[in-house]
């Protein structure tokens, strides 16, 4: 299976790349394939699947105290990674991350994906904010996305945990890495964050997937400062349509992205959903055009409640 690196410094156009949400737990995959049938029609070169540390909720008992129950609201990435490889031939790219997963269900995931011939992965931290995320001992879980980093490397190299052998590793992992265009929200400032984000790059990151924006100059600088700084692999930004008024508070409040005003202020005036949705597919695709136009290598979609917004830009973007 050919890395994603590859593909973008092959492809003679901007690829075109989508990200999916495995189901809740319960629910059937054909919510999945729904998604990617809207999309596959304009040639996605790979298709990213998230992964979900688990949660926690509290059962009542009969004596009315409560007990704290960890439950896996999505589970299923390495099995769903192989569903759309099996079933569309597309590339998939499993997200692997630190939060809620021990070293040791890491190095199983890993083990698993090689069996089934997976070789490409995005390695991220992830979401720290759900209740009951905390990380504990730092013998079990990694902490930061470098660490887990490190652990890929290793596994490339024939080295697992506790220093057992593993064999049979014929494609080594190749992966991207996360990057943040308005900083990371832990981060003290944005030259800081391109800091760590070279190391992340020195270490072996093939490529760069930006969180989602709606402003395109501070992508424009942000990449300016990543090149003077010496990071030189691909930088792909993600972009997310909006398509409800309540995200004028969710993302940025929840990506630390800023709205322009001049889409909040269509937002706030829309009357209708619909509304809404027309003005973050027109938004997007002047985003995405003016991307394209800057020879961005090209462009990640987040398709979470926006794929039929998503197919609507492709189609004006990536029509094939």
């Amino acid at each position: 299976m050919k890395r994603i690196i590859e593909i973008i410094e092959e492809s003679p156009n901007p690829v075109f790349s989508f990200e999916i949400l495995p189901p809740l737990k319960g629910n059937s995959i054909y919510k999945v394939y729904d998604i990617i049938d809207k999309l596959k029609k304009f040639g996605p070169k790979f298709v990213n699947i998230t992964s979900h540390h688990s949660e926690y909720i509290y059962k009542p008992l009969p004596d009315g105290t409560h007990r704290r129950v960890s439950v896996v609201k999505r589970p299923g990435t390495v099995a769903i990674s192989a569903a759309i490889q099996n079933k569309y031939g597309l590339i998939p790219v499993p997200h692997i991350i630190c939060k809620g997963f021990t070293k040791e269900e890491t190095e199983y995931a890993l083990l698993d994906l090689n069996f089934l011939g997976i070789n490409n992965l995005l390695v991220l931290r992830g979401d720290d904010k759900s209740p009951g995320t905390s990380m504990g001992s730092q013998e079990l879980y990694h902490e930061h996305s470098t660490d887990l980093q490190r652990q890929v490397n290793l596994f490339n190299q024939g080295i697992g945990l506790e220093d057992t052998a593993i064999q049979g590793i014929d494609t080594p992992f190749s992966y991207g890495m996360a990057c943040y265009p308005e900083k990371h929200e832990e981060a003290p400032n944005i030259d800081s964050d391109i800091y760590y984000l070279k190391q992340k790059v020195d270490n072996g990151a093939d490529y760069l997937v930006t969180q989602l924006f709606f402003d395109n100059k501070k992508f424009f600088d942000f990449v300016d400062k990543c090149r003077s700084a010496g990071i030189k692999v691909p930088i792909i930004p993600g972009l997310k349509p909006i398509t409800k008024k309540t995200h004028l508070s969710l993302l940025p409040k929840t990506f630390r992205s800023d709205i322009p005003e001049e889409l909040a202020s269509r937002i706030r005036e829309s009357k209708t959903n619909e509304d809404v949705r027309e003005a973050g597919i027109e938004w997007s695709v002047k985003q995405s055009i003016e991307l394209l136009e800057h020879g961005v290598p090209g462009i990640h979609f987040y398709t979470m409640s926006a794929s039929d917004s998503v197919s609507r830009i492709a189609d004006k973007v990536f029509r094939l």
